[in-house]
């Protein structure tokens, strides 16, 4: 997506060094939506709800509290795998880089996605979570957390 080079070579360290976005403690979470806000923002540069690669979903009914729906590292990851122009491609320590420049804007990546992590507005544009971490610092409950990509157990879907 719109990562600086600074992100990006950061991105490229070897596995061992990688860290994932988790949400550890999605119970406290108050369905305010600014981790969204911030990917958008400072990821995609744009500012919408439709522009976040993290989105806060009600686990059905205010009552029953939220889910953060992200990408959850797949390995191997499927939207990789069916991307035809190597738009999306997988990152050391799990999860997908995006070469929007690439992107044809197909959608096979939406399909593919085991979790709909991936999500594509109107004008065809994919936004996916990157790992980045930069929406961690906007949640007012610290619901969001950066984890070593090698101390995270296997995620049942």
């Amino acid at each position: 997506m719109a990562c600086s080079a600074k992100e990006l070579v950061s991105l490229r360290r070897t596995k061992k060094n990688m860290k994932q976005l988790t949400t550890p403690r999605m119970d406290q979470c108050i369905g305010c939506q600014s981790c969204s806000l911030a990917c958008a923002r400072l990821v995609h540069k744009r500012i919408s709800w439709n522009t976040a690669g993290i989105r806060i979903q009600s686990s059905g009914g205010v009552s029953t509290g939220f889910v953060a729906n992200r990408c959850l590292a797949c390995d191997p990851p499927p939207c990789a795998e069916v991307c035809p122009t190597g738009a999306f491609t997988k990152r050391p320590g799990g999860g997908v880089l995006v070469k929007k420049s690439l992107c044809i804007q197909c959608g096979k990546c939406v399909a593919a996605c085991p979790v709909d992590a991936i999500y594509q507005d109107r004008m065809g544009d994919v936004y996916v979570c990157i790992h980045c971490g930069r929406c961690v610092p906007f949640c007012p409950q610290n619901c969001l957390e950066m984890v070593e990509s090698s101390s995270i157990e296997e995620v049942v879907v």
